[in-house]
């Protein structure tokens, strides 16, 4: 089976299957329409499903269902739709850690009065041409994030480059949705966020920095482009919460406990290992990025950063989020960017593979599992995240949300 590090959804077949056998396990699913290198078996990383776990769920229907939930807690509908734009999206794209998953601390964050629902905007504290500053006024993280990405990309149609830090935010999801905002403009977009300590760095037993995610998207042509979206742990705590939800152990590299030694069961986790892992298989890289994020979010910004940052769903006060947002023109460098993009994405595709899997980069897993999603109708959810979403359903009294 091919890995990836940054593959939330691949795609694989048994040589066994027959196309009738396929065609059952995905009902309208037709098989032959699809040249994704491999043919369709099951869903895999995040949700190892099989056809009795599988569940499709429009995503109109998971839209409104965000929508709605956020309502019953008193958040603005149109506040409550840009959270439900980001949390289709990132399950769309197959970030199921970051999706639906998180709808319910997105719940408590506005019902426990640490995120703010107040109708009001983020302030732009300082800025210059291609800079600026903002205060979040502890808004919803998405809602956030949005206005700072819009900002940078304003500066960068007329600076050329726009790089917009802010404070006091909340959880702002995949970091990936606002880079490629700016990249559906044709700037190459970045973005950053610092989080609630949970790495805890090589040689250590204290939770220090965040998962600290990053994220570029970079155009090439005719609609193709570079998309990298990662956490600078080994994996984002959804995964493991998603792990322990299907009752499967941890994977190696992944955790720690409070030893500060490895642990595969999801009750001892103490903290995350930094993208790498153990020192000796080179965590401290991943523990640099995660300071590198550190430093254009929290300490940039004026924001909380590394242990000072509220614990994760600790709820006592506001989590003071520092995050930052890049957009570049290039254009106001060498011309034919996306035409050298293009050709170097070709040449990391168009080489022999060392084995029957193709060779991917950052973003084939997601469009991989958009066209999937598009050819089942919805979104495909394990069993237990439909049982998640009921509970919330029944929680605040709302209709169960409908799947195909």
């Amino acid at each position: 089976m091919l890995t990836h590090s940054l593959c939330s959804i691949i795609i694989f077949s048994r040589p066994s299957d027959t196309n009738r056998d396929l065609s059952i396990r995905f009902g309208n699913l037709n098989v032959l329409d699809i040249n994704l290198y491999i043919q369709i078996y099951q869903i895999i990383d995040t949700y190892n499903m099989s056809d009795e776990s599988e569940k499709v769920v429009p995503r109109q229907e998971l839209h409104t269902f965000v929508v709605r939930a956020m309502e019953a807690v008193g958040l603005q509908s149109e506040r409550g739709s840009v959270l439900a734009d980001l949390l289709v999206s990132a399950d769309y794209r197959g970030h199921y850690s970051h999706g639906l998953n998180r709808l319910d601390m997105y719940l408590n964050e506005i019902k426990s009065g640490t995120a703010s629902k107040e109708n009001k905007e983020p302030d732009i504290v300082k800025e210059s041409a291609g800079t600026a500053l903002v205060e979040g006024n502890n808004l919803i993280g998405p809602y956030v994030a949005r206005f700072c990405m819009d900002l940078a990309i304003q500066k960068a149609k007329t600076a050329g480059i726009g790089f917009v830090s802010c404070r006091g935010s909340n959880h702002f999801g995949i970091a990936g949705w606002y880079s490629l905002r700016a990249m559906e403009q044709g700037f190459l977009g970045m973005a950053f966020c610092n989080t609630s300590p949970m790495m805890v760095p090589p040689r250590g037993t204290t939770r220090t920095l965040g998962t600290n995610p990053l994220s570029l998207a970079a155009p090439a042509n005719n609609g193709d482009s570079f998309v990298l979206d990662m956490a600078t742990t080994a994996v984002a705590l959804g995964k493991a919460e998603l792990k322990d939800r299907k009752g499967e152990p941890l994977p190696s590299g992944w955790t720690v406990d409070k030893s500060g030694h490895e642990t595969h069961d999801f009750k001892d986790l103490h903290g995350l290992m930094p993208l790498g892992g153990k020192e000796e298989s080179s965590g401290y890289k991943g523990y640099g990025l995660a300071m590198m994020v550190e430093t254009f979010c929290g300490i940039l910004s004026g924001g909380a950063f590394g242990p000072f940052v509220r614990q994760w769903k600790a709820f006592e006060r506001p989590a003071n989020l520092g995050q930052c947002f890049i957009a570049i023109d290039p254009s106001q460098f060498e011309e034919g960017f996306t035409d050298r993009m293009q050709t170097l994405i070709d040449a990391c595709r168009d080489q022999p593979s060392a084995d029957k899997d193709p060779v991917l980069v950052p973003g084939d897993p997601e469009r991989n599992h958009m066209e999937l999603c598009d050819k089942l109708g919805g979104i495909p959810y394990h069993e237990n995240q439909i049982t998640f979403a009921n509970e919330i359903a029944a929680t605040y009294k709302l209709a169960p949300m409908k799947t195909l």
